[in-house]
């Protein structure tokens, strides 16, 4: 599996404020900054930037709610973004496999060499 990896979308997801938010999005359903913000240890304008950058990788997106927005998470686009992680996860699976395979070469050549 070869998934091209988007530094952006991981630069966003890399703060565990903007993880938790998600989180919060999925669980509870669309929110504001205002809502969020009440169940975060960040100020309601920290929240605003925090989606902000959820929004332009395309994380969230917003709909007009009075006078705030009402965010809601794209769950394609988190689906790419867990396709991402997987592939990345497989694929240093995998090196640790070869390093693990070398490593016990290097110790069966050192234990013969003994004898």
């Amino acid at each position: 599996m070869s998934t091209t990896v988007d530094d952006d979308l991981w630069s966003a997801v890399g703060d565990p404020v903007r993880r938790t938010m998600i989180d919060l999005l999925l669980a509870d359903g669309p929110g504001t900054a205002t809502s969020l913000s009440q169940e975060l240890p960040v100020t309601r304008q920290a929240v605003s930037k925090h989606l902000a950058v959820l929004d332009r990788v395309g994380l969230v997106h917003a709909a007009p709610a009075g006078r705030e927005r009402r965010y809601h998470v794209d769950e394609a686009q988190l689906a790419r973004a867990v396709a991402q992680l997987s592939s990345v996860g497989a694929t240093w699976d995998a090196r640790l496999r070869r390093i693990k395979r070398i490593a016990e070469a290097i110790e069966r050549n050192r234990d013969n060499e003994g004898e």
